[in-house]
């Protein structure tokens, strides 16, 4: 009986008894074995996984690859679009010399295939269909993150969400949160905050201006109504998982607004969803791209947050995959609970990199038939070094992988398609129009407004010979206009004391500081 070859001996590892996801075939010594499989057992994926590697490498097409694998197995997938390119997942792929040496490289017997995609932006200047999020929902923690605020300033954006909610007063877009905080740093409504705690004029200033950069960023248009609600990523259209490709339209000026939507989202399912137990397939697989934006100056106890919901949300039957460029990009809390690992080739032109390089080779299992800092510095585009956890939750052996070719297009449909796409969608009636409800702008200035405009129709007329008013004074450091004179007036702290009686009860958060929808 033949000896197996070192390809089939590592294949032997990715051996699975249920359903698979295919990543290509083992290549050793520069030779591909098509018959050598490496894969992904389906039952593992909410094990989370990794795809790293350098600019122009291939991960997106890898990230293309696995979407519509898994789209075909009824597995819905969120994707996000960083670069624009893989709104070809919508079309069916065409053969050329090299994706039908891929298909024979690889043993796939590809077929041309299109998948069900949907095209969602945050904001509205973009030809997909705009999706939102409200401040109250979307929550302090997360909001400091997008506005860069420090632990003070964080604590402070939370004791105003706090009085905010305990009134019942919706923060829904910045002119909300503009609104309160200008309240809470005038005289009367420093009252307010009595036995929670005090902000300070100098710290509500920093939030204050921070909201004025988010804004001049696209982030106005992202915060509002309608809310964008996560069940929408779980469907499944004609035995297909639907893919749901998020772009960065406006905000590529505030990529940090968009890495931490992506958190909002999973932290959101993981409040959604039942627990799930062990399953054959995933009900989303969630990638996660740029994650290095979600870590950068990131505070201890938001990294504890991010490392406790990637560890549960797996038992809620959701996947999640981080893309990046090194694995250091990752903190090792997070990295450990990452059962897949597909690592693109790295550079290593300078120190650093030999750095990360070296840090990356630890994070693999020792082989015996690659030199690990060699492989990854000489995989050749769409082939990485592999390694996952079998059925048996075992680490598979370090393949060097030919990884399969993308079924669907892999090139851009163009943005008057994705418009057309994006219209005849039935997310456009829920999502495509802004709703701007009355909400704690609204109720403040109203209210304030109608209040003084009685008591000055219950003052006495002024004689005759009265010298006229004196023109309202300038606006003066710090944000005082017409807005804060009307909430700074006597009849505001009858208002909202009554406001506060009224309110009932106070909205729950929850881990990620995100409203627990009722």
């Amino acid at each position: 009986m033949a000896e197996n070859t070192p390809a089939q001996t590592i294949a032997a590892g990715y051996a699975t008894e249920g359903s698979a996801l295919e990543l290509g075939t083992v290549l050793v010594d520069g030779v591909v074995d098509p018959a050598a499989k490496v894969r992904i057992p389906f039952a593992t994926l909410n094990r989370h996984g990794l795809v790293a590697g350098a600019t122009g490498t291939g991960k997106t097409k890898t990230l293309q690859g696995l979407a519509g694998q898994l789209s075909d197995a009824g597995v819905p997938v969120l994707l996000a679009d960083v670069k624009g390119d893989l709104s070809g997942l919508a079309r069916a792929g065409e053969h050329n010399p090299k994706v039908d040496q891929r298909a024979t490289d690889t043993g796939d017997d590809w077929t041309p295939t299109a998948y069900p995609v949907e095209f969602l932006s945050l904001g509205e200047k973009s030809a997909a269909i705009p999706i939102r999020a409200t401040l109250t929902q979307f929550g302090p923690i997360l909001l400091s993150k997008v506005l860069d605020l420090n632990d003070t300033q964080e604590s402070t954006l939370g004791l105003i969400f706090h009085w905010a909610d305990q009134r019942g007063l919706p923060l829904l877009d910045t002119k909300d949160l503009r609104a309160v905080i200008q309240h809470l740093t005038s005289d009367e409504g420093k009252a307010e905050l009595k036995g929670i705690g005090g902000v300070s004029a100098a710290t509500a200033g920093v939030i204050l201006r921070a909201l004025v950069n988010l804004e001049a960023q696209g982030g106005e248009a992202f915060f509002g109504e309608p809310e964008f609600d996560p069940a929408d990523l779980l469907r499944v259209v004609d035995g297909k998982g639907v893919v749901s490709l998020l772009e960065l339209a406006e905000q590529s000026a505030n990529p940090k607004l968009f890495s931490t939507f992506l958190m909002w989202l999973l932290a959101e399912l993981f409040e959604e969803l039942p627990e799930a137990g062990d399953l054959d397939k995933p009900k989303l697989v969630f990638f996660f791209d740029e994650a290095h934006l979600l870590f950068n100056d990131a505070s201890k106890a938001f990294l504890e947050r991010i490392e406790q919901t990637v560890k549960l949300i797996r038992s809620k039957g959701v996947g999640v995959f981080f893309c990046t460029q090194l694995p250091t990009d990752i903190p090792n809390n997070v990295l450990s609970q990452l059962g897949a690992r597909v690592q693109h080739a790295l550079r290593a032109f300078t120190p650093d990199d030999q750095k990360a390089l070296t840090k990356t080779v630890k994070t693999y299992p020792t082989s015996k038939v690659y030199d690990l800092e060699e492989a990854l510095t000489s995989l050749g585009t769409g082939e990485a070094v592999v390694t996952v956890l079998s059925e048996t939750g075992a680490p598979t052996p370090v393949a060097w992988t030919r990884l399969r070719a993308p079924r669907s297009l892999m090139a851009a449909i163009g943005p008057e398609a994705v418009t057309e796409a994006a219209h005849a969608s039935p997310l456009w009636a829920k999502y495509g129009e802004t709703v701007d409800r009355e909400s704690a702008y609204e109720t403040l200035t109203g209210r304030m407004a109608a209040q003084q405009q009685a008591q000055e129709q219950q003052a006495p007329p002024a004689p005759a010979d009265a010298p006229p008013p004196p023109p309202p004074p300038a606006e003066e450091q710090g944000g005082s206009s017409w807005f804060s004179d009307i909430i700074s007036s006597p009849a505001a702290k009858s208002f909202m004391r009554s406001a506060a009686s009224a309110a009932g009860r106070e909205i729950t958060r929850s881990l990620f500081g995100t409203r627990r929808r009722r």
